[in-house]
């Protein structure tokens, strides 16, 4: 017996696909609509460089995949939280904490790049767990703790950091002190190792084994939603919570539970990309940008941990090619198109509406021809 296909209008999968590749492409000619009014001259090679150069040689590659590494996991903790019901707008507060304990751990107490990882989920755990209580136990809306321990935990690394002199650059031979050490000059073995994939990307100084890691994390997160109960306790509390007690599911620990492994995520990207090796943590007087990306990569993805995978690689794909769009545009011109593709892109959520409706007008039409 042949089994009977489900309707387009009723194919989740394949119109989550299309949203998301509609919204990349209102996002790209709105972005190329600007640097046509920006610089009209110019916008035919601005958008050239921007689609061509993160695959214009393998070191530039090697750089998208380094950069893909930390959205892919600040896009796996947004998108955790979505499956469960839960808005974690609190990454880039649980990205930041990450990188604090991670760089420590580094720094402060010489111990090698695995268990800096670790420490880096813990840090970002012990963030992620207060608006998860907040939430649980007082119905405090996520959101409103989430950004307010963003800036919290953005401002005590900032007081810790400037108060432990063997953290700052200065302490180990360097003039400045307005930014961590160098691992390289502080403990070589707290870098990510590369595992020859340099080699394989010509040599690449940006290209570690940590994109290999965040895959293998994106897949673990699947299977736990997907093949567990465990995951299915948070997806049907994150769907209807007073359905759930009633069935005998533990709501509020699952809550609790959802915005501890969401932010174990978040903190576990801020450790990849500071234990590379090429960037030092500024104290910065902002929030870290990277965990407010992670809200269009999770978007993007319909909150699908393996589509994560290829939405962090295309948003650091145009960030990479942004950067080579200088001197015919500004920095600040490169900053605002990506942030219009980026946010654009989020718009799959509105488009997969759009889509269902189309298919299912579409079939409408069809059977009353009929």
């Amino acid at each position: 017996m042949k089994k009977s296909r489900k309707p387009l209008s009723q194919n989740a999968a394949l119109i989550g696909v299309l949203a998301s590749l509609l919204s990349i492409l209102i996002g790209l000619l709105l972005g190329y609509l600007l640097l046509v009014i920006l610089n009209p001259e110019a916008s035919a090679k601005g958008m050239a460089a921007m689609l061509g150069t993160g695959i214009a040689s393998l070191d530039k590659f090697g750089k998208v995949l380094y950069q893909a590494a930390p959205l892919m996991m600040c896009g796996l903790s947004v998108g955790f939280a979505f499956k469960t019901g839960l808005f974690n707008i609190g990454a880039p507060g649980q990205y930041t904490m990450g990188t604090f304990f991670a760089l420590v751990c580094a720094i402060q107490f010489q111990l090698p790049w695995y268990l800096c990882l670790l420490a880096a989920m813990i840090g970002g755990a012990i963030w992620g767990i207060f608006p998860g209580l907040f939430k649980a136990l007082f119905n405090v809306n996520e959101v409103i703790t989430s950004i307010m321990f963003n800036w919290i935990g953005m401002y005590l690394v900032n007081l810790l950091i400037a108060n432990m002199p063997t953290m700052l650059a200065s302490a180990w031979g360097a003039s400045n002190s307005d930014r961590t050490a160098a691992l390289s000059a502080a403990n070589p073995g707290a870098v990510i190792p590369k595992g020859g994939l340099d080699k394989l990307f010509g040599n690449s100084s940006w290209i570690n084994i940590s994109i290999l890691i965040t895959i293998l994390v994106a897949i673990v997160i699947w299977v736990v939603l997907q093949k567990t109960t465990f995951g299915y306790e948070l997806k049907a509390c994150g769907l209807n919570k007073d359905a759930s007690q009633y069935a005998g599911i533990n709501a509020k620990r699952n809550i609790i539970l959802s915005m501890v492994i969401a932010g174990a995520l978040s903190g576990l990207g801020g450790g990849i990309y500071y234990l590379a090796g090429t960037v030092q943590y500024v104290i910065e007087k902002s929030v870290l940008a990277m965990g407010f990306n992670g809200i269009p990569v999770a978007l993007l993805a319909n909150s699908n941990p393996i589509g994560v995978i290829f939405s962090a690689l295309f948003i650091s794909y145009i960030q990479v090619g942004g950067a080579a769009m200088q001197p015919e545009y500004s920095p600040e011109t490169t900053d605002i198109v990506i942030a219009v593709i980026i946010y654009l892109a989020a718009f799959a959520l509105l488009m997969r509406g759009v889509i269902s409706r189309a298919f299912a007008n579409r079939k409408q039409k069809e059977a009353a021809k009929k």
